[in-house]
């Protein structure tokens, strides 16, 4: 199976792509309206628009470094999970999207990196959290909590939003991966509980980007990694723009191998190209 993710209303149409992905929000802010015969995608935690408006809606290190795209390790600039206007506004999305089409793809749900966030408001939350742990007898009072308490507070933030999204969505609910299957990396540096989330999800999304795909052995470790790890579908996205026929081709061959289907990622035209050729060469004759 083959999709295509997109900005365009067009490219949904485009028959060779079996399913097809729009971009209803942007990590740069900007909004579409939904459509019918496309999965909505909706960036959450990421948005360059919203946190240049709000400096309240950024996350920060213990020293204050925000998360912002400026920043070494930063596309875009990122949004606190625990902002609760933030997240009423999220969901408020969601709802509108499924109006159109029942099913929705969640992107950048995640905390930034292990190191954040220490805001006044996530160093309150993390505090309340750990108290009503404490009474309960399953942790240390706040002031001996440690980092991995730290870990465990962030990844249920992240649940309760994944499971307040979940109940808005009545068709199937997407969820895009950082592509680190190996481990606690997710957890550590996303927040992510994959055993938490699963129970969730219908189907994760994981990029494999490159802008050339000349070698493919670390796609399929990583596609692997995924196809090990998780029960719940995996489907792999690529990276479709300016990268040559044959070596998207060879891309595509590998990610197949290990996932559910295979999406194409901002270049519905070379997607198409390549999904020719590929049934082109699947349907070559004997030569006698």
């Amino acid at each position: 199976m083959y999709g295509v993710v997109t900005r365009n209303a067009e490219e949904t149409e485009y028959p060779e792509f079996d399913r097809a992905f729009y971009e209803v929000k942007d990590v740069s802010g900007r909004s579409s309206e939904p459509l019918a015969d496309a999965v909505s995608m909706v960036s959450c935690f990421a948005d360059n628009a919203a946190a240049a408006a709000n400096d309240d809606l950024v996350p920060v290190t213990p020293e204050g470094q925000p998360a912002t795209r400026d920043r070494t390790y930063f596309d875009w600039a990122c949004v606190c999970p625990t902002h609760d206007e933030y997240r009423r506004g999220l969901l408020e999305i969601i709802e509108e999207c499924v109006e159109t089409n029942p099913d929705v793809r969640l992107d950048d749900v995640c905390f930034p990196r292990p190191e954040y966030c220490y805001c006044d408001r996530c160093n309150a939350r993390f505090a309340e959290w750990a108290e009503e742990r404490h009474e309960r007898g399953e942790g240390p009072p706040p002031a001996e909590t440690d980092v991995d308490d730290r870990y465990a507070w962030r990844a249920s933030v992240i649940t309760s939003f994944v499971e307040a999204a979940v109940e808005r969505i009545p068709g199937r609910t997407y969820l895009t991966l950082y592509p680190d299957p190996y481990g606690d990396h997710l957890y550590e540096r996303a927040g992510l509980d994959l055993a938490a989330l699963e129970p969730l999800v219908d189907e994760f999304v994981v990029p494999l980007y490159d802008t050339a795909y000349g070698t493919t052995y670390w796609l399929e470790a990583i596609a692997s990694g995924f196809a090990d790890r998780l029960t719940t579908p995996v489907s792999v996205e690529l990276y479709a723009v300016d990268v040559e026929i044959d070596d998207l081709l060879h891309a595509t061959e590998v990610a197949e191998a290990y996932a559910e289907s295979v999406l194409f990622g901002y270049d519905a035209a070379n997607a198409q190209a390549t999904l020719r050729r590929r049934d082109a060469e699947s349907r070559e004759g004997v030569e006698w």
